[in-house]
């Protein structure tokens, strides 16, 4: 059977002056599908087989392709915007016909020439399309683990739930809300440690690293933010858990761990209104 949205291997089976038709058997049953001529390999004959790409023309007719999607049906990739009309957004994905990303498979409004992470599906009407909602279509058989790092990109951002991430752009992760201490954005980039592998496959993630570790790390991040002050940061670890993440992107736990930390390595002293390096 020729299944659209896939590779497959077919054979010519009739010639003509427009391309070749081709099929999984050596007849032309009626079901066979047109290789134009410009995409015909050299020297093909009747019998020859070739790899190609299936997918729908401007007609909505069957149609293959030698040249590479940059998605097969069911995976994910970051395709570019290339133009934006009343249906909605169309993607460059390799091909002469660029994807439709209709606008109520949109989570957000796409602008032209932007990325957006998106997966390649087949429509009611047999059409293939993109979509930007992921939840249920990013695979959950990762051979990550616990304390693992990956990297993904975020796809949905909820204020409830967190931060959904399609790690390798394949695997379906989240990072909670207690874990976010920055804003994320859709589209986003990230490298983040596997916290836990739910028994469905998920991955739970964390932009921290482990305590002892992220420790090192935020102490660092502290004395640079001080050092931007002129050496007199205006607050103490006793500041509101908002400010201490808008001024420096950590929870109010972290800054605490972090701030003792340089206490008794004897680089800043804690005032009444202020955290001061000592000099």
């Amino acid at each position: 059977m020729i299944e659209i949205g896939r590779k497959q291997t077919l054979t010519v089976v009739k010639k003509t002056d427009f391309g070749v038709y081709l099929n999984e058997g050596d007849q032309d049953d009626g079901t066979s599908v047109l290789l134009p001529r410009k995409q015909v390999p050299k020297g093909a004959e009747k019998g020859t087989q070739i790899p190609v790409f299936i997918y729908r023309d401007s007609s909505d007719r069957l149609i293959a392709t030698t040249r590479e999607p940059k998605l097969t049906l069911g995976e994910c990739a970051l395709l570019p915007v290339v133009q934006i009309t009343k249906i909605g957004a169309f993607l460059d994905w390799g091909l002469e016909k660029d994807l439709l990303l209709p606008y109520k498979e949109q989570t957000t409004k796409v602008r032209q020439g932007r990325q957006y992470l998106v997966c390649l599906y087949e429509d009611k009407s047999h059409r293939l399309c993109a979509t930007m909602k992921l939840y249920h279509r990013l695979s959950t058989d990762s051979e990550y683990k616990a304390e693992d790092h990956v990297e993904g990109t975020v796809y949905e951002v909820d204020e409830q739930y967190g931060a959904y991430v399609a790690v390798d752009n394949r695997y379906s992760g989240r990072i909670a809300k207690k874990e976010l201490h920055q804003p994320l954005s859709i589209g986003q980039s990230i490298r983040a440690r596997v916290i836990k592998v739910q028994p469905d496959g998920k991955l739970d993630l964390s932009l921290s690293e482990k305590a002892h570790v992220q420790m090192d790390v935020d102490a660092a991040l502290v004395m640079d933010t001080i050092a931007s002050y002129d050496g007199v940061l205006p607050f103490t670890d006793k500041a509101k858990p908002e400010v201490i993440e808008r001024e420096l992107g950590l929870s109010k736990n972290a800054f605490k761990r972090a701030v003792g930390r340089l206490l008794k390595q004897g680089k800043i002293e804690i005032q009444d209104t202020c955290i001061r390096i000592i000099k």
